[in-house]
């Protein structure tokens, strides 16, 4: 099957840069997939994310869409539709002062009869968690609340994927934890594509595929197992790992053994068991 988002190649400078932030980046990403992409600060994650739906066009090489290139402007508005992004600060994404009218903002855009409105509202807000929510002002929720309100505003396009960059990194724990719950039943329950761009490393434990980037490429990519199994590339890249893989880790170098691609709290903690009887 023809991946949904196929980037090859892609350099790309911001103007007046001399340095590239991507640098023959490439990556395929399959319709119905829960991937993430890792990277340090300045690894051009973000940028790549931007690239994604046509915020940004490459210098080089092409991102396709479907099959639809993004340099194409004729495509831009399908590409839009089809790929829909969810930033860091979800108050940025806030334009008006009730939740369901937030939510009603890009399908009124788009010219839709108010009934077709509506029933897009009310569904992406269900689909969310958040249809009780719906009179409320965005601006007295939580974080995760308020960015649970911006997925379902993204959700009301009606795309077949969702790019999320870095969005629970202004959120506490409680926060994170929702906003990850919501998105991985969007992917398994409901078949949307997601791309998270994070730097919170147990984020990616239940992906499907990670991609790690580093001085705008992709250096790793895999299921978590394999790319969370070589933690002294990933160290050397700059990158922590998730807790129980650095766990597992310091421990071996303790002298204890351990299957490898052990991941999970409970693999992690049978593991552990096992070594110590």
């Amino acid at each position: 099957m023809e991946p949904i988002i196929k980037v090859k190649d892609v350099v790309f400078r911001y103007e007046g840069e001399d340095e590239p932030v991507l640098n023959s980046a490439s990556l395929e990403i399959e319709e119905g997939a829960f991937v993430v992409v890792l990277g340090h600060n300045g690894s051009g994650k973000s940028t790549l994310a931007k690239h994604l739906n046509g915020i940004l066009i490459p210098n080089e090489g092409s991102v396709l869409v479907r099959g639809m290139d993004t340099r194409d402007e004729n495509k831009i508005l399908d590409i839009r539709r089809t790929v829909g992004m969810v930033f860091q600060n979800p108050d940025n994404q806030m334009v008006a002062s009730v939740v369901e009218d937030d939510v009603a903002f890009a399908p009124e855009n788009l010219g839709l009869p108010p009934e077709e409105i509506r029933a897009r509202v009310d569904e992406a807000l269900k689909l969310v968690d958040m249809y009780d929510y719906r009179l409320h002002s965005p601006h007295l929720l939580s974080g995760g609340q308020k960015q649970r309100v911006a997925i379902a505003g993204v959700i009301a396009m009606r795309p077949r994927c969702i790019v999320l960059d870095e969005p629970t990194a202004m959120l506490d724990p409680r926060g994170r934890r929702e906003v990850m719950d919501t998105i991985k039943r969007l992917c398994r329950e409901n078949g949307i594509t997601i791309v998270l761009i994070t730097h919170h490393m147990n984020e990616a434990i239940d992906a499907d595929r990670v991609f790690v980037m580093s001085n705008g490429r992709v250096v790793s990519q895999g299921t978590p197992r394999e790319v969370f199994s070589d933690i002294d590339a990933l160290k050397a890249e700059g990158l922590t790992v998730p807790d129980t893989a650095e766990l597992l880790y310091e421990l071996r170098l303790a002298g204890l053994e351990f299957p490898n691609g052990t991941l999970t709290v409970e693999e992690c903690a049978r593991a552990i068991a096992a070594a110590l009887k």
